[in-house]
């Protein structure tokens, strides 16, 4: 626990995947959430179909989900969520002529019903 989803689109040929999704890890690793760095796993898809809006003009996302433990407060939620959108905002240079929308969304999952083991 935690899992993190990160949708982007096609469009953003010059985003580092690999070194994107180990910088969001190594921001939720600072924030103390989290117990061990083995338990934060992180993917990404990249979107080849997409229409943002109605405008026929280049635009481009990426939308990052975070499934977290259910009980974290909503203060802890709010700055969980700022920091990886700040991550993402310093990612670097975006194209001129590209309007991206950059979001996180936190997702709570039953504590409860959760199961997980790890092998090897």
């Amino acid at each position: 626990m935690p899992h993190l989803h990160l949708e982007y689109t096609a469009n953003l040929p010059n985003l580092a995947v690999e070194k994107t999704l180990l910088r969001l890890n190594n921001v939720l690793m600072a924030s103390g959430q989290f117990g061990s760095e083995f338990d934060i796993k992180s993917r990404a898809v990249k979107v080849e179909s997409f229409q943002v809006g109605t405008s026929l003009s280049p635009r481009g996302f990426i939308a990052l989900k975070l499934s977290l433990l259910s009980g974290r407060s909503p203060q802890v939620k709010k700055q969980l969520s700022e920091s990886l959108l700040a991550a993402l905002q310093d990612l670097g240079e975006w194209p001129a002529d590209l309007h991206v929308q950059l979001s996180v969304l936190l997702v709570d999952m039953d504590r409860d019903s959760y199961s997980k083991v790890a092998i090897g």
